[in-house]
């Protein structure tokens, strides 16, 4: 079955008839031409495909297009402001935090949800800390973004990065 959905996407509504079982990163991919998104596991395993839908981090492998009909999606790509870039993506220059590059845009959205879920309150679900305005010390930057792998293991450049911007 085919059906009519709009998405904001970056900060432009854009229309698109998508079969219902068409995920939304195939939708963003195929369809819409954006390529920040990547498809790395398909399976929601390795957080490539992380985007900021209507503000939460989120999986685009495993969220099926149709179901967020409406929604707002922000990219790495969309995250920059004017000419200059967004403050985790210049962290991430800044410290090095990338070698392909293939997992950059999925650590820097989920890195701008976590900050946002820090600032917000929310509760480490592993360590049980709460948020509310302390700096994350590494363990907690860990714990929270590991639902995205790098495989060229830059892990500790990642920290770094997000330990700055979280200062």
């Amino acid at each position: 079955m085919i059906k009519q959905i709009t998405l904001g996407v970056d900060g432009e509504r854009r229309s698109l008839s998508v079969d219902t079982r068409t995920t939304l990163l195939d939708a963003l991919r195929e369809r819409l031409g954006v390529m920040s998104a990547k498809k790395g596991c398909d399976h929601g395993q390795c957080g490539a495909c992380t985007v900021l839908l209507n503000g939460r981090r989120a999986t685009t492998c495993l969220a099926l297009a149709v179901s967020h009909d409406g929604a707002e999606i922000v990219t790495a790509a969309g995250l920059s402001t004017g000419d200059g870039l967004h403050p985790v993506a210049q962290a991430f220059v800044d410290h090095d935090s990338f070698q392909c590059g293939y997992c950059t845009p999925g650590q820097i959205c989920s890195a701008v949800g976590m900050l946002a879920e820090l600032k917000a309150g929310w509760p480490s679900h592993v360590t049980g800390r709460p948020a509310g305005g302390l700096a994350p010390d590494d363990e907690e930057i860990r714990e929270r973004m590991s639902g995205n792998l790098c495989r060229c293991g830059a892990y500790g450049n990642i920290v770094a990065a997000i330990k700055e911007v979280a200062r």
